[in-house]
């Protein structure tokens, strides 16, 4: 068991490093969820590849990059919480919040500006995609909104102890 002084100083390193233990959530949510979307629906089942206005060449290549960067999201998120449980500041509420902002927030961004305005690839190419987009952005909104509850949660918890402690 922890006592009141451990459990205080490791509050209080969670609330200074509060946007930390965010961000590091949601670049390893970002990470995640390209990933998921490259394996999944690129490579396993073949739906799209992540640029669809060209060749199938090019298609592979954009894959290869975009599986390269959400590698770079993931890593950079690990490092960063690395360092946030080496200062003993890791808040796991946070970061799973923070986690789910990633995943829901570039699911949505995928499924919108992607999908629909860029138009740089669908979900699936079948007759009735609208399907398939309200799956997508729905799921991507409820994942959103989760990972906004945490975060207000825990933001809250911050305030309430950086008021208290004044």
């Amino acid at each position: 068991m922890r006592s009141n002084a451990t459990e205080s100083s490791i509050l209080s390193a969670r609330i200074t490093y509060a946007s930390r233990n965010l961000w590091s959530g949601f670049l390893a949510g970002i990470g995640f969820i390209a990933f998921v979307d490259e394996v999944v629906f690129h490579q396993l089942l073949h739906w799209h590849h992540f640029y669809d206005k060209s060749s199938s060449a090019v298609g592979l290549v954009s894959d290869g990059l975009f599986h390269a960067l959400n590698w770079f999201a993931t890593v950079a998120g690990m490092f960063m919480v690395s360092d946030l449980r080496r200062r003993n500041a890791m808040w796991p509420k946070r970061w799973r919040g923070g986690t789910l902002l990633g995943v829901g927030g570039f699911q949505l961004y995928d499924g919108t500006i992607q999908h629909k305005w860029m138009r740089i690839h669908q979900i699936r190419y079948v007759d009735n995609v609208f399907v398939y987009d309200v799956v997508w952005n729905v799921s991507a909104a409820v994942i959103l909104i989760i990972g906004i509850m945490l975060i207000v949660q825990t933001g809250r918890l911050a305030k309430r102890e950086t008021e208290r402690d004044g």
